[in-house]
């Protein structure tokens, strides 16, 4: 049997975005691709919790309907789709069936919707766009006028012009929605008080908001009016989420301010003072994931959220009063993707190496001995893609860096794989920094295994999943580390070294290394300083933070690991880009860049191209129009079959020709 190919991107699905409803129904999106179309399209399904009754299809559609809500008595369903707008629109339908009731027609897309605890209203956010984008032609539209330093996003294009604000809308669609915020601010994840006098939301306002990453939590009385700051700074919140008694809101917690990178915790925000309360501090673990999936949800007196866990994505439970030390409630080798808990019921959506998401029941999910085989599995959305192509498991084992530290890693065997014969090897090298890769099913790392690679990979320091100590053991240069490119480059060498020495498929003499992001980053630092690799793919790569500093959405923001601005310190900044050390560059590299991605823009990819280019050294650029900084996550399904293509075909020149 073969293993998956670039093509095998058409038929991706699983499940995601598990919903309870509080008689124990689960609404969940099954997600696909359109080939013919080269979009994603999704439906929302239906499946009952306890697995009494098999799946059924809720929306039938033939777009993308997802954000599936149940209101709070469980006999209605909000959801978004894009059925009959380019944008994606708030719709109601009842769950014992009918058409979908149209709650609004807006410009720009409506996200994260939200129950009334009556159940009449929907709080959502949605962009608002000048008057200015009235005018369709570019050519005669009015010049932007920018105050603010954030003013774009990646994968959203400007802000500026365009901000993100709450909304109110009634469920029975008997008037407009109405704004509730304004100004030039980014407010999101709306969340009702228990009474439904008032909605906590995120939002930076104070006077120089757009100076630094940092966050609060707002009030606005839920009929509208002035939002009143509730906490003060000092690093940024996420997902809001009220106790029942109304006196206390449960957040997502990053302490940083300019001081990257730190673990993300699950805090108490006290209503009356607005002080924190943060409950995981003992449990040195990120609390959270990138991209997010929920918030911190209450189970009675506990709060259930998801934590990363050297490369596996688990969930606990904490006792909102600190009486008790966080405990997992889902575990093993697996990646949660999504969860939800209602009545003391947990559901949770997770993948494998070799399955992509699926839906799980979790039970009571009270934690103990139990937890790793926690989970009755309830879909099987995914298993014809897994059984019609060999899809490889990855096995770990543990490199010593250069300073004796213990590095966690994984090899893959490729597809077919046959005993005593040696195979070319891909060293892979994830974004982030601070991100893990993990156990969960990855598209890249199978693709590369059927074309007849070895993929090694693995958690450098600097990475999440780990210790706060090891994300921080790269910052600086400095005080603090030796920054970018020093005991990571090491950790990554010590995982090849060990990955030779340890497997004897490993072919010492064909070796490549691909990474996107900081690990484009990283793959160009790495050919700038060793010429042990045969080829190379460097993806959204900072290449030169000197025009990375103004020319990113948040790159002024390397300061939070550098302790310093560009112009407090311009030789620090050229010392750790890898440009700097082109000259130093032999290695054939692929250089792939997205022409809109804004958070490491193309003229990185370009720099470093032309320097090597007259220095003659083996080099290729490829653009892909139309796509930002997530081209192989979710850029156009075309693009990321195309993609793979040209990493597949530079590898098998270099090592296999």
């Amino acid at each position: 049997m073969a293993g998956m190919v670039p093509k095998d991107v058409y038929q991706l699905t699983g499940v995601a975005d598990p919903r309870l409803s509080p008689d124990g129904v689960v609404a969940y999106v099954v997600g696909s691709v359109d080939k013919d179309a080269n979009e994603y399209k999704s439906a929302i399904w239906l499946a009952a919790a306890d697995g009494s009754a098999p799946p059924r299809r809720f929306t039938t559609g033939d777009k993308a309907d997802g954000d599936p809500r149940w209101s709070p008595d469980g006999d209605q369903l909000a959801f978004t789709s894009n059925r009959a707008d380019k944008a994606s629109q708030l719709y109601v339908m009842p769950v014992a069936g009918g058409e979908p009731r149209k709650l609004t027609s807006l410009k720009e897309d409506v996200t994260q919707a939200a129950w009334s605890p009556d159940g009449t209203r929907l709080a959502f956010t949605a962009r608002v766009r000048d008057e200015a984008y009235e005018e369709e032609d570019d050519k005669k539209r009015r010049p932007r006028r920018l105050t603010r330093l954030q003013y774009k996003l990646d994968s959203v294009g400007w802000t500026a012009d365009r901000p993100q604000h709450l909304f109110v809308v009634p469920a029975d669609g008997s008037s407009e929605p109405v704004q509730l915020t304004d100004g030039d601010y980014e407010d999101h994840s709306p969340c009702w008080s228990p009474d439904g006098k008032s909605i906590a939301f995120v939002s930076a306002r104070h006077p120089d908001w757009d100076l630094e990453m940092v966050s609060d939590v707002y009030l606005v009385d839920a009929a509208g009016g002035a939002p009143r700051r509730l906490t003060q700074g000092g690093g940024s919140v996420g997902g809001p989420s009220w106790s029942p008694d109304g006196t206390r809101l449960a957040v997502e917690r990053y302490a940083g301010v300019f001081d990257d990178p730190k673990h993300s915790q699950i805090a108490l925000v006290d209503v009356a003072s607005g002080e924190f309360t943060v409950l995981t501090a003992g449990l040195d673990l990120n609390c959270t994931t990138y991209p997010g999936m929920r918030e911190p949800l209450w189970d009675g007196g506990e709060l259930v959220f998801v934590v990363e866990d050297h490369g596996r994505t688990h969930v606990y439970r904490v006792a909102a009063d600190g009486s008790a030390a966080p405990r997992v409630v889902v575990g093993g080798e697996r990646a949660v993707t999504g969860l939800d808990v209602a009545g003391g019921r947990l559901v949770f959506a997770a993948s494998e190496p070799t399955q992509l998401s699926e839906l799980y029941d979790g039970g009571p999910a009270v934690g103990g001995a139990d937890a790793v085989a926690a989970g009755r599995r309830l879909t099987s959305i995914a298993d014809p893609f897994a059984a019609g192509r060999e899809l490889v498991r990855p096995e770990r084992f543990t490199a010593v860096s250069a300073d004796g530290s213990e590095v966690d890693a994984w090899i893959m065997r490729p597809a077919g794989y046959e005993q005593g014969a040696k195979y070319p090897t891909l060293l892979n090298i994830h974004g982030g920094p601070y991100g893990q890769y993990g156990v969960g099913f990855f598209d890249e790392f199978q693709v590369y295994c059927g074309a007849g690679y070895a993929v090694v990979f693995s958690n450098p320091r600097g990475s999440s999943g780990g210790t706060e100590a090891w994300a921080r053991a790269i910052r600086g240069p400095g005080e603090d580390g030796d920054g970018w490119g020093s005991v990571d480059y090491e950790d990554c060498m010590a995982v090849v070294d060990e990955a030779i020495r340890a497997f004897d498929f490993v072919d010492a003499d064909r070796l490549g290394v691909i990474g996107g992001s900081y690990g484009g980053y990283m793959t160009s630092w790495i050919v700038g300083h060793t010429d042990r690799f045969k080829a190379a793919v460097s993806e959204r790569a900072v290449n030169n933070f000197d025009s990375q500093w103004g020319s990113s959405d948040f790159g002024w923001d390397f300061k939070g690991y550098t302790g310093k601005f560009l112009y407090e310190d311009l030789d620090l900044y050229r010392g750790v880009s890898p440009v700097s050390y082109a000259e130093d560059i032999h290695t054939p590299l692929l250089i792939l860049h997205s022409e809109d991605d804004l958070r490491c823009p193309v003229e990185q990819a370009e720099h470093l191209f032309v320097t090597l280019r007259l220095l003659k050294r083996p080099v290729e650029l490829v653009r892909f129009p139309a796509e930002s900084h997530e081209l192989t996550r979710s850029g156009s399904p075309l693009h990321r079959v195309q993609r793979f293509e040209l990493v597949v075909e530079w590898f098998d020149r270099y090592l296999k020709g």
